[in-house]
């Protein structure tokens, strides 16, 4: 790797959540390192308050967040992307469109918050818990020595990150 700007793409199936979250974090905490995408294989029109709430932690912009379709990243013109990371088991068991460039892919599975129950403040708590978890496996990520790891490396790096036991908090 160089030491560019590392695009990621984080793909779920709804885009409305962790992919939003994890995009936002890949940006605010790479000190830009890592420019953060998010898309969805099914969007579902709309990105859930609860993560704009966690979004707006991080001081990244949450006016132009939207649910999208990852179609627009395969698309010619798309930024082209470095890393792939698939943050829910649906996407990642999903046939994936052919991503120009080849980018490193690897999953890296968290709990939907958005399928959580109950009270705001319950749902609210799960967003939370799931948002650290993200920022936990992000904050390994952009700790890698990027300009040292050839892509076959990087990419055995980027699934041990995603192999990493999540708090359980």
């Amino acid at each position: 790797m160089t030491d560019e700007t590392c695009n990621i793409l984080f793909l779920c199936t709804a885009n409305s959540a962790r992919s939003i979250m994890a995009e936002a974090l890949a940006t605010t905490m790479s000190q830009g390192r890592f420019k953060g995408f998010s898309a969805g294989s099914k969007p579902g029109g709309k990105v859930n308050p609860f993560a704009i709430e966690q979004v707006r932690k991080t001081g990244y912009p949450v006016d132009d967040l939207r649910s999208k379709s990852w179609e627009e990243f395969a698309a010619p013109g798309a930024p082209r992307m470095d890393l792939i990371i698939t943050v829910c088991d649906n996407a990642a068991g999903e046939a994936c469109p052919v991503w120009p460039g080849h980018p490193v892919t690897a999953h890296w599975g968290f709990e939907d918050p958005a399928a959580v129950q109950g009270t705001n403040d319950v749902k609210r708590d799960a967003f939370e818990r799931i948002f650290r978890q993200i920022g936990a496996r992000m904050n390994v990520l952009v700790s890698l020595p990027l300009h040292a790891l050839d892509r076959q490396a990087l990419q055995q790096e980027i699934r041990k990150i995603g192999a990493m036991p999540v708090d359980q908090q």
